[in-house]
C-alpha cells in the first residue's frame, strides 16, 4: 500500500489500485500531478506479475481536466522556451505511460469526466462508466487544441466523425451515449463502478500473464502504429493556439487571469 496528498496504490492479488484524489471539487491534472501519475505508471511497468490495474479518481468524478489554475501552467508563458516545452509534455508523458503499461488497465469513471481526464481514461485499455457519468472535451471552447496524444486516441474509439463532434464541437456525453459511441465498453450499476472494473481485472487474473502482456503488446502495435506521427507535436500546436487572442479572452473566466 501507497499513499501521498494525490494518489493511492495498493496491489492485492495481481491486481493493482489506483486512486488519483487531490481533495477538491474538480481533481484537476495539475502539472505535479501529472508527474506523480506518470511515476505511478512507470512504477507499476516494473511489477512484471500484475495481471490488471484500475484507475480511478475521486467518488463524486473523474476528473475534470487540466488544472488551469495550477501556478506553475500560469508561470509557464515567463519560462525560456525549452522549459516550457518541458512543462506542457507533462500531460502528454502522462497519459503515453499508461498506455505503454503491459497488464490490463481499465478506467473506472464517476462523475464528470473532461479534457484532460477524458484523455487520461482513453489511454487506458478498458472504461467502466457509473450510470451518471458525462464526458466532455471542453478544449476549444477554451482556444485550446486538444493535445496529450488524445486525438488520435479518442479517433480509434469512437471513429473520425463523431471524434469531430466531441473535440471540434465539445458535445458532451452522458454514459449510454459514450457507450453507443465506443467512448465506454461497459456501464456498471448506481454506484458499482469499482465492482465492475474489478469484474474484468479479475478475469485478467484468469490468463497466463506473458501472454496477456503479448498479445496487448500485438493489438496496440497494429490499431496505434501511427499514432506518434499524428500527435507528436501536439504539444508545440498548444503553444501556437495558446499566443491567439481567442486563448487569451476565452480562458481568463477559467484561470483567473485577466484578459490581455
Amino acid at each position: 500500500m501507497f499513499s501521498d496528498e494525490m494518489v493511492k496504490l495498493e496491489i492485492r492479488e495481481r491486481i493493482a489500485y489506483v486512486q488519483f484524489d487531490r481533495g477538491d471539487n474538480a481533481n484537476g491534472l495539475a502539472v505535479a500531478a501529472c508527474r506523480r501519475l506518470t511515476d505511478i505508471a512507470h512504477q507499476l511497468g516494473q511489477e512484471h506479475d500484475l495481471a490488471a490495474v484500475i484507475l480511478s479518481g475521486q467518488a463524486e468524478l473523474f476528473s475534470k481536466g487540466a488544472d488551469l489554475r495550477d501556478p506553475e501552467l500560469i508561470g509557464v508563458r515567463d519560462k525560456p522556451w525549452s522549459e516550457r516545452r518541458q512543462i506542457v509534455q507533462a500531460g502528454g508523458r502522462m497519459c503515453r505511460a499508461w498506455a505503454q503499461i503491459e497488464c490490463l488497465t481499465i478506467a473506472a469513471v464517476n462523475g464528470w469526466c473532461v479534457g484532460g481526464g477524458v484523455a487520461l481514461a482513453a489511454s487506458c485499455d478498458l472504461r467502466v462508466a457509473d450510470p451518471g457519468a458525462r464526458f466532455y472535451v471542453p478544449e476549444i471552447e477554451r482556444g485550446m487544441n486538444l493535445s496529450w496524444g488524445a486525438v488520435p486516441r479518442l479517433t480509434h474509439l469512437v471513429g473520425p466523425a463523431r471524434a469531430k463532434r466531441l473535440v471540434m464541437l465539445a458535445q458532451i456525453l452522458n454514459a449510454p451515449e459514450a457507450l453507443q459511441w465506443g467512448l465506454i465498453d461497459e456501464i456498471s450499476a448506481a454506484g458499482e463502478v469499482q465492482a465492475a472494473a474489478l469484474a474484468l481485472a479479475s478475469r485478467a487474473v484468469e490468463m497466463p500473464a506473458m501472454q496477456m502482456r503479448m498479445i496487448k503488446r500485438s493489438i496496440d502495435a497494429s490499431a496505434f502504429a501511427l499514432d506518434e506521427s499524428i500527435s507528436h507535436a501536439d504539444f508545440d500546436q498548444f503553444e501556437l493556439a495558446a499566443s491567439s487572442e481567442d486563448f487569451a479572452n476565452r480562458i481568463a473566466p477559467f484561470s483567473g487571469r485577466a484578459k490581455a
